[in-house]
């Protein structure tokens, strides 16, 4: 069954709005913090291009808004077009009957009606015949008075919604100049950078070194997490070993010693008994899960796309895979970069283990494991957390640290044992 989209509401229009408005705020706070440096930098240019296309998605909001009032406009005015040829209608016929009303309005010939019954019931229908057609030219008169009353109040919910229209379109009007100034800045930032020239190609390399570096870093954890499950695997399995082997010989030493059995000799063979057939264990789907971490695996997959924001009023400057920059060349990224203000707390988005703590660089990397998951928190400062360390969901691991190009933000890295991954479609929708 193919599912069909619901038809979008003011309410939620004007509430995607506000967030949308909310998101072009925070982004304008950390523009107007970038202003005290003397020249752009890269970052600059990702977030008035942000802002550039979250007020570009203001402008589809309202019109889609627009659409919504057109839609409920013309509905209106069907039904008012409808209650007008009802009320003709009900005119009609209540003209006819007020005519025939008129014709036998005489006492007389209201009185002949009834005695010229055949008999007594036959009269006594006839009155109630007479009866019926007074409250039935009554309830005619009531159906045009309400009919007429539904359709001023059409009339009015349509003065409404024009007025509404009208706000409407200003503000539209308002946004879109808003969009032409941004759309400048943009034109002006870009602009700057391209006579930088080769100062910005030195940021966006040491951008790519950097990434390449906490690659490095993430891959290098994995193995490690991978090396150390498998010695740990091994040493329970020969423990579990040496285990079976002591039970065995305690089996054993416990059937020699029964009274029930004569006692044996040099000369005399040994009994043997037949081992008992050991059914394999089922081997993990990763040696990083364990009896111990399989319940936070689990977890942890289950919660895909509920994931809390390691930073809670970050903007996001760089999304998963390719961003294109102002040469119009493009860069590929194998994380999320959220800008924040430099000292914003940084916090774990799961329950985990601390895998590794290093610095980079001038900048620190905390990697967190969540059974054969991974999570990396680069570019941070004052990391208060060390290796083997517990974490809980939503825990301070650190602090954001300027990047780069001087900016506060942070690259957040989803990773398993195979692959990067994009961590938007873990995290919760803002």
């Amino acid at each position: 069954m193919v599912a069909t989209a619901q038809p979008e509401t003011r309410e939620e229009l004007e509430r995607q709005r506000q967030q949308l408005k909310k998101e072009i705020e925070q982004t304008e706070k950390l523009l107007n913090s970038n202003k005290a440096q003397t020249k752009v930098s890269l970052g600059e240019y990702v977030k008035i291009n942000r802002k550039v296309n979250l007020q570009e998605r203001v402008i589809d909001n309202i019109g889609r808004d627009l659409k919504v009032l057109n839609n409920n406009m013309y509905t209106i005015q069907r039904d008012m077009a409808r209650y007008d040829k009802l009320l003709d209608t009900l005119k009609r016929e209540y003209a006819k009957s007020m005519v025939y009303a008129y014709k036998n309005r005489s006492n007389y010939d209201f009185l002949n009606f009834i005695f010229s019954a055949a008999n007594f019931n036959d009269a006594i229908k006839r009155i109630t015949y007479l009866k019926s057609y007074r409250s039935y030219r009554e309830m005619q008169g009531e159906n045009i008075i309400h009919t007429q009353e539904l359709r001023r109040k059409k009339k009015e919910e349509l003065g409404g919604a024009k007025e509404e229209k009208n706000k409407t379109l200003l503000v539209q009007s308002k946004e879109m100049q808003t969009l032409e100034a941004q759309q400048k800045e943009k034109d002006r930032i870009l602009a700057e950078l391209k006579k930088q020239g080769k100062e910005l190609n030195n940021q966006i390399t040491a951008k790519q070194k950097q990434m390449k570096k906490v690659s490095n870093a993430i891959a290098a954890a994995i193995r490690k997490a991978q090396e150390d499950a498998k010695r740990a695997a091994l040493a329970k399995a020969a423990e579990d070993e040496r285990k079976r082997k002591e039970t065995e010989r305690a089996l054993a030493k416990n059937n020699n010693s029964t009274p029930d059995n004569p006692s044996t000799n040099s000369n005399t063979k040994s009994v043997s008994t037949t081992p008992k057939t050991r059914v394999p264990e089922k081997k993990p789907e990763s040696v990083l899960l364990n009896s111990g971490n399989t319940a936070l695996n689990t977890s942890f997959e289950k919660n895909r796309g509920s994931l809390p924001w390691p930073i809670d009023r970050g903007v996001i400057s760089m999304h998963y895979g390719s961003n294109t920059l102002p040469s119009g060349s493009t860069i590929i990224v194998n994380s999320v970069t959220i800008s924040a203000d430099v000292g914003t707390s940084v916090k774990a988005v799961f329950n985990g283990t601390v895998s590794t703590v290093q610095n980079i660089e001038d900048m620190q990397v905390v990697i967190i494991q969540h059974g054969r998951y991974f999570t990396t928190y680069s570019n941070l400062s004052g990391v208060n957390v060390q290796r083997g360390q517990e974490i809980t969901t939503g825990q301070v691991i650190g602090k954001v640290a300027a990047n780069f190009d001087g900016v506060g933000a942070i690259d957040f890295y989803m990773s398993n044992e195979s692959s990067n991954f994009d961590p938007e479609r873990w995290l919760r929708p803002r």
